[in-house]
């Protein structure tokens, strides 16, 4: 009986231990730990972008329009950006000229007009080598008076 005692006890001490050893999963209330996912790879050119919309929020009137869609070529062969062009006069997009390589990156560039005011929201149509179907990027915002307090 002694031993069956010594048994089971020595069995709890050894439970006990190998679960203090387990990794815990973190705590609900701790930040959220941003993974990098790299994109996944693609038989001839590709590209995926970091964004296809982006947000200007509430800009100043007549202030710096300029914005950035970065992308990458997940392919691997060089990709060919054909064409950028903008829904409309206000925004007026910029292509790298030179053929991406398999795994550089590269940017479209766009322009929006900020001496217009109020809401906007327009759209960028990218044609590449990587696929039949041009992309589309977004770009929204609204443009205030100078004097117009943001919140």
């Amino acid at each position: 009986m002694k031993k069956l005692l010594l048994i089971a006890a020595l069995s709890i001490v050894g439970f006990t231990t190998s679960n203090a050893q387990e990794k815990k999963p973190a705590a609900k209330n701790s930040a959220p730990v941003a993974v990098k996912v790299s994109p996944e790879k693609v038989d001839g050119p590709g590209i995926i972008f970091e964004n296809e919309t982006i947000d200007y929020g509430t800009v100043a009137h007549n202030s710096d329009g300029r914005r950035d869609f970065v992308f990458v070529n997940n392919g691997n062969k060089p990709l060919i950006i054909v064409n950028a062009t903008g829904s409309c006069g206000c925004t007026v997009p910029t292509k790298p000229t030179e053929p991406i390589m398999p795994g550089a990156s590269g940017v479209i560039g766009v322009k929006y007009a900020t001496e217009i005011k109020g809401p906007f929201n327009k759209s960028v149509t990218v044609t590449t080598n990587a696929s039949p179907t041009p992309i589309t990027l977004t770009i929204k915002g609204t443009v205030v008076d100078n004097d117009v307090p943001r919140g």
